[in-house]
């Protein structure tokens, strides 16, 4: 818990409630699901009466390439937990590992393995129930590789050459200073295609709503094309797919330590940029304590003018699900070396829990390859009676 000694009253406050309420604060108590996920226009448009809304299927995924950073905490797997605490008892909810993304650009294969059962570990080491969600290897469903090889041949290329993220994908991958710097040789179709198998994996289980991040919501756009796209030329007595909603995460992208003008990420070469899930607390403290900020006195929330002051203040405040500028009121008459204090103590109140529980199940391979199968069974189940139909009206059956 954050010091008392250091930290404001009021912020103490805000983290004390906050972390004795976790468990509790998301259920919706008026029986509308996702209350705490800003909508893009396409969600906006949707009726929030929970006496009149359908059944929902939610569908997200994860790649396992490496061990998750706060980031990917913040931005993915504890809005997953959150989604399945205040669903409704009809919604059913598909998280996956999509190792099939992942081979988009160069892998060892023996890490990759190795990361795929990480990956499945920290998924259940943050919350997400079995039970309650369907779990499972997305290479574990070949429906999805099917389904992707059908909607390529109908895909027009200009769709694709219109998405960015491949580029800021092999960007990363190069480590190249800006997009403008690639080299299109480079490029392998995999990469280039990789919007296409997203749209499967959301169709193949005729999802009706998606949480991804901001960068993502040009490949849900697409998804929403390609299912009409289908839909349209294939005709059955109904539309066999909805057009899925992007559903956005509350949470602001969380910036890299030493260079908060990009975002977080796990292909940066510099160690010091991120802080991952099974950091320990003192690696936690000697990286905040390192994070780029500036010289200017007082502390102030501005992203444009002050990128690396205004990322510790958006970490602290998702740390408690609190309002930035509120936080940033806090600290105002303060230093960089008290706030950076606090922030390191609010990541390691947030990540304690999820990272002992990850070191406790990582080699009970048992147990993980017993969630895996399951999983995976009940995935192919959903997207069998796709896929048929989807042969079916393609005259392949």
């Amino acid at each position: 818990m954050i010091s008392s000694k250091r930290a404001p009253p009021q912020l103490h406050e805000l983290f004390r409630q906050h972390f004795r309420s976790k468990q509790t604060r998301h259920i919706n108590g008026n029986g509308t699901s996702f209350r705490n996920f800003t909508r893009s226009p396409l969600v906006q448009s949707e009726s929030q009466n929970a006496l009149t809304r359908s059944p929902r299927v939610v569908l997200s995924g994860i790649q396992p390439t490496g061990i998750p950073h706060l980031g990917n905490y913040l931005g993915a797997l504890s809005n997953w937990v959150k989604l399945q605490k205040s669903a409704e008892p009809e919604d059913e909810l598909l998280f996956s590992i999509v190792g099939w993304h992942a081979l988009t650009l160069p892998q060892n294969p023996a890490t990759l393995l190795a990361a795929r059962s990480d990956m499945l570990a920290v998924v259940l080491a943050t919350g997400i129930d079995p039970k309650r969600s369907v779990l499972f290897h997305q290479d574990h469903n070949p429906h999805h590789t099917e389904l992707c090889w059908i909607l390529n041949c109908i895909t027009p290329m200009g769709k694709l050459r219109r998405m960015t993220t491949w580029k800021s994908r092999l960007a990363a991958s190069r480590n190249a200073g800006s997009e403008s710097e690639i080299d299109e040789s480079l490029l392998n179709a995999g990469l280039f295609t990789y919007p296409v198998l997203q749209a499967a994996d959301v169709l193949a289980y005729r999802a009706t709503h998606v949480p991804v991040g901001e960068d993502q919501q040009q490949h849900i756009e697409l998804t929403r094309d390609l299912a009409d796209i289908f839909n349209r030329t294939y005709k059955g007595s109904s539309p066999l797919f909805p057009l899925p909603l992007y559903v956005n995460s509350p949470s602001k992208r969380i910036l890299s330590l030493k260079d908060p003008t990009s975002k977080m990420s796990k292909s940066s070469p510099d160690l010091q940029s991120r802080i991952l899930l099974t950091d320990t607390v003192t690696q936690i403290k000697a990286k905040i304590r390192a994070a780029v900020t500036d010289s200017i006195q007082g502390i102030t929330y501005d992203p444009i003018s002050r990128p690396g002051t205004s990322n510790l203040l958006t970490i602290l405040a998702a740390c408690s699900d609190s309002d930035v500028t509120k936080v940033a009121k806090l600290y105002e008459n303060k230093g960089h070396g008290h706030l950076k204090n606090d922030v390191a103590d609010a990541v390691e109140e947030l990540l304690k829990g999820p990272r002992a529980e990850f070191e406790r199940i990582r080699h009970e391979t048992a147990y993980l390859s017993d969630v895996a199968a399951r999983g995976a069974e009940q995935a192919r189940i959903r997207s069998e009676q796709t896929l048929l139909e989807v042969r079916r009206r393609i005259g392949l059956a």
